[in-house]
């Protein structure tokens, strides 16, 4: 069916991406364990960076806010940011500490697993006194997740970027992309992640991370609504092939999901949470009109579902006319 709706033009607002960039070392065989792997690629990753690229390619205008090491990888990574046309102003690099690896395998059972290098990595030692706060106030989105939050210093940094950023009239976009491997423990994570939940406007879990935040096994909207808090003005659980459904003050509702064929996941969230970032930037209006919305979301679906059909986050991440072609020739 011909897509009928409007797709939102991109905005020209700033939108700020603030944590982590890391290295995943991918297996080059698929459905081995770490152990067994014969070797891996590199590859670029790290959600609130690859969210940035995600708003870039599509033609929005993004920033990355975080720390990399001094080191051969944190320059190939800061380079990959600037040659997507991402706002480089807010990167610091750690003369001590070493650019984050992590090592990915996609198993046989077709569940990731994650073996991370972060003892300390330079991620984790970005200061408040490091953050370039003028270009967080210039921005129009400042956009998160929680990894930032496991350990000081960065723990501070993300809270008092979070803090000038509301101070200044940015909205608030949180994804917790939640990575238990990181956490001390399960309860700790819950809690961290529930810390600053309330000072976000727009906030993005998973199916997943549904059940893990609720501590129910149900993913339904009754499941979902006890995440609400008052200053919420959208709340999207993602649901994989199943697409994802949205909940604001006055509507709720689903949107389904394209059929590709997928071969990696890694990065659909990001990209998803890109697309509709870079469509509301300008006007966030869309988020109480749900028409505008409905087709806003369609829009970051066909984004998601794009990046799962190639290997790797960042090389997947589509541009604008890849997401048309998908929705006007497919559902």
């Amino acid at each position: 069916m011909a897509y009928n709706g409007v797709v939102e033009k991109t905005g020209a607002g700033l939108i700020v991406s603030f944590g982590e960039m890391l290295i995943d070392f991918v297996p080059t065989a698929s459905g081995v364990s770490l152990a067994e792997a014969p070797g891996f690629l590199k590859a670029p990753g790290g959600a609130p960076a690859n969210v940035a690229i995600a708003v870039s390619r599509l033609g929005g205008k993004a920033a990355f806010v975080g720390k990399l090491g001094d080191d051969e990888f944190g320059h190939m990574l800061a380079g990959i940011l600037r040659e997507n046309g991402v706002v480089d102003e807010g990167i610091n690099f750690d003369k001590g500490a070493r650019t984050a690896l992590a090592f990915v395998t996609l198993r046989a059972d077709g569940e990731r697993e994650f073996m991370f290098y972060r003892n300390p990595s330079a991620d984790m030692l970005l200061t408040p006194d490091e953050l370039n706060l003028d270009l967080i106030r210039s921005a129009k989105v400042f956009h998160y997740g929680s990894i930032s939050l496991i350990v000081e210093p960065c723990r501070t940094a993300h809270l008092k970027a979070m803090e000038v950023a509301k101070e200044a009239g940015l909205l608030l976009s949180y994804d917790p992309n939640l990575r238990l491997p990181l956490w001390p423990s399960p309860e700790e994570a819950r809690e961290q992640i529930k810390s600053i939940w309330d000072k976000a406007d727009l906030i993005k879990v998973s199916d997943v991370e549904l059940e893990f935040l609720t501590g129910s096994n149900k993913i339904d909207d009754e499941s979902a609504m006890s995440l609400w808090h008052p200053n919420l003005k959208l709340l999207l659980v993602t649901l994989g092939d199943l697409g994802c459904r949205y909940y604001t003050k006055n509507f709720h509702g689903e949107v389904e999901a394209f059929r590709v064929n997928t071969v990696d996941t890694t990065g659909a969230g990001d990209s998803f949470v890109g697309a509709l970032l870079c469509k509301i930037v300008d006007d966030q209006s869309i988020l109480e009109d749900e028409p505008r919305l409905r087709a806003v979301l369609k829009f970051a679906n066909a984004c998601g579902a794009i990046t799962t059909t190639k290997k790797g986050a960042i090389p997947a991440l589509p541009i604008e006319s890849d997401a048309l072609s998908l929705i006007n020739g497919g559902a």
